[in-house]
């Protein structure tokens, strides 16, 4: 099982775009064995973060390829959100 922790910016002005686009996306998450363990949202509104589980690298990998996640980012153009993804473990 691997756990990422990914930090989501959403540009000024497009925080509700950004959020549509996130939750289209995170609804992608089970067709590659991926699971959305927490969603969280900065008090200022312009910044997400969500702990996700997959089942195998793969999947993960899968995900970011993933042609309706790929088309949905496309979209969005200079309003999508910017994303550091970071693999994390459990103290």
């Amino acid at each position: 099982m691997l756990t990422f922790a990914a930090i989501v910016e959403f540009p000024v002005g497009a925080e509700a775009a950004g959020q549509r686009y996130e939750d289209a996306v995170l609804a992608l998450l089970g067709r590659h064995g991926g699971h959305l363990e927490r969603r969280l949202r900065g008090t200022g509104g312009q910044t997400e973060v969500h702990v996700i589980r997959f089942d195998a690298r793969a999947g993960y990998e899968a995900f970011l390829v993933d042609p309706e996640r790929t088309a949905l980012r496309s979209a969005l153009g200079e309003s999508a959100p910017t994303t550091r993804v970071i693999e994390v473990h459990e103290l």
